[in-house]
């Protein structure tokens, strides 16, 4: 296991610059706003030839009640017992402040390493005068570092590096956070027809590969629904902050988590609301962060509140999951707190029907994140309709069935003459994603393009999930 290190100190300090800086992407939210950061979230890096753990943390503030300052202190202190080195952060040009010097001391009692670096040092004069009230602090020699400017950050790894060598780890995992392109298609798909033994990829050896790969998860959903309890419940820790006011939740924080040995990497989500309401700026940036993390997501819960069930938002967030092609399923919270529960249930199944028909059966669990009802019915549910996103059929078989489909219902004549289905084949997976040659492509109605879609859903058990069926032109539309 690499070093792991926590960055911490007062909010506005630039321990999120940092962050991103060493973690080489924009994973954290930064804005001159104190408080931006509320959870600690953690990202793999490459420091300079050395793998390492940075954790980003809440600004540290002097609060014990329920306030969220006070959730956040909390939120930080739980970081800490992860870590192996903490790396304290101060304001260069605002120098030692009370609160500083209070948390020096926490720090000092933590008994673990720590190293002090004095952030916004752009200028020499800045920093001459900040290292003379650091070195009050009892934390040894102060690293000068710019985190925006990139300045120092290699005598910040020279202070590393003795730790670093301690927790050295041959083994260093590949970063597997890289977009997954739902719109990517393989090259000269016209080449392929009449291939009966074309496959798309070596299956046994694919799966194998994926069986060892974390199922990325992304919980997504309005403000105050639930998604960070849901976290929180599934990994039995207080791992997110939660609360009674909205919008808790600004980056996206990912947690790594096993289910029945099965390896995740959950992500709760900034809570969406809809765009005529988002005038903030920070607001906007969780909102582009979590529409990232939908993007990297395999899986989506979407969290409902039973309350408001399947509103305007929730129907848009849905359909943008079903447009990144990845595989959704919708939880309905608080389901312990509503009376009719009948009624809510077909509601629901009205407004998925007629909003979006295009997936006839996303899968649907009623759960109490806060009672912990129906967890784990909810992630089998994940678990299946992963596999159904990974969902690969052999080309001699989806011919033989689309011979059946023809033979069973016939697309409509052109101009008197068939339109013929010539042949199938997958060229994808996440999401399932087919082309079908025909006679007489421009001519062959939505209805039966559905037809054949809700067949392979049945026929190949390929349920819940968006498929892609792309229409091309035979090479000979006039062949019998």
């Amino acid at each position: 296991m690499p070093l792991q290190i926590a960055l911490v100190g007062r909010p506005n300090v630039g321990k999120s610059t940092l962050f991103n800086r060493i973690a080489r992407k924009k994973l954290a939210i930064v804005d001159d706003t104190p408080g931006v950061t509320r959870d600690w979230r953690l990202a793999e890096a490459d420091f300079y030839g050395d793998p390492v753990i940075i954790i980003d943390t809440a600004g540290l503030e002097d609060a014990f009640d329920y306030s969220i300052e006070s959730r956040m202190r909390q939120q930080t202190e739980r970081a800490l017992d992860h870590a192996d080195i903490a790396l304290f952060i101060i304001d260069g040009r605002a120098g030692v402040t009370p609160i500083d010097e209070h948390f020096a001391d926490f720090l000092r009692r933590k008994k673990m390493p720590v190293i002090l670096a004095i952030n916004k040092c752009e200028t020499e004069k800045v920093a001459q005068s900040a290292m003379g009230e650091a070195y009050g602090l009892g934390l040894g020699d102060p690293v000068v570092i710019s985190a925006e400017h990139g300045l120092g950050v290699d005598e910040l790894y020279s202070a590393l590096e003795p730790y670093i060598n301690q927790f050295a780890d041959d083994q260093h995992e590949e970063d597997d956070d890289e977009d997954i392109d739902p719109d990517f298609l393989p090259e000269d798909i016209d080449d392929l027809e009449g291939l009966e033994d074309y496959d798309f990829v070596e299956a046994e050896k694919i799966e194998a590969e994926d069986e060892a790969k974390p199922i990325k998860l992304a919980i997504a959903g309005r403000p105050n629904a639930g998604k960070s309890t849901l976290l929180n419940t599934l990994v039995d820790e207080q791992r997110v902050m939660t609360g009674p006011e909205a919008g808790i939740t600004r980056d996206a924080i990912t947690v790594e988590w096993e289910y029945k040995g099965k390896p995740f990497k959950l992500v709760d989500t900034a809570g969406l609301r809809r765009k005529a309401k988002v005038n903030d700026r920070l607001e906007k940036m969780a909102v582009d962060d979590t529409m990232r993390a939908i993007r990297l997501a395999q899986v989506v819960i979407l969290v409902l509140d039973s309350d408001l069930m399947m509103e305007k938002q929730d129907l848009s967030i849905a359909g943008h999951v079903i447009e990144e092609g990845r595989a959704l399923i919708i939880a309905v919270n608080k389901w312990d707190s509503l009376k009719d529960k009948d009624e809510a249930i077909e509601k629901l199944n009205k407004r998925l029907q007629r909003s979006l028909g295009q997936i006839s059966d996303i899968p649907v669990v009623t759960i109490s994140a806060l009672y912990k009802r129906n967890i784990e019915k909810l992630m089998d549910l994940v678990v299946t309709t992963h596999e159904h996103w990974n969902r690969r059929v052999k080309t001699g078989e989806l011919n033989r069935w689309i011979s059946h489909m023809e033979s069973h219902h016939p697309a409509p004549l052109v101009s008197g003459r068939p339109n013929r289905l010539k042949y199938i084949a997958q060229i994808k997976t996440r999401p399932p994603t087919f082309v079908l040659w025909v006679s007489y492509p421009q001519k062959l109605p939505q209805s039966y393009k559905r037809y054949i879609v809700n067949g392979l859903r049945k026929d190949f058990d390929i349920g819940g999930v968006p498929i892609r069926l792309l229409i091309r032109t035979s090479k000979n539309p006039y062949s019998s």
